[in-house]
């Protein structure tokens, strides 16, 4: 399962999906990540919703190993697209 967060500006859709553990952690050191509820927080959702949401996205924002590897297989994004923020992959992408 899976966080996720709806943010529209100016008629573009921005999502933000975190692994379902994430939500609440601080983590890494330089940058330090604080996984917030108010930007990943809205709604949990299984694989399916979030795939649909990354193919509906204008821009997408990725936290946590599932979620990335989902986009990986997905092909949303590329190996090179991944950083990591202290052990947690972090990918964006726009569409």
């Amino acid at each position: 399962m899976f966080w996720c967060k709806i943010h529209s500006v100016e008629r573009n859709l921005i999502v933000a999906i975190c692994d379902e553990e994430l939500l609440g952690t601080k983590i890494g050191k330089t940058p330090k990540i604080i996984v917030e509820k108010k930007f990943y927080g809205e709604e949990l959702v299984d694989e399916e919703k979030a795939i649909e949401l990354m193919k509906k996205a204008k821009i997408c924002n990725l936290l946590g190993k599932d979620i990335i590897k989902i986009a990986l297989e997905k092909k949303f994004i590329t190996k090179e697209n991944i950083i990591h923020i202290g052990e947690i992959p972090h990918a964006q992408f726009i569409q």
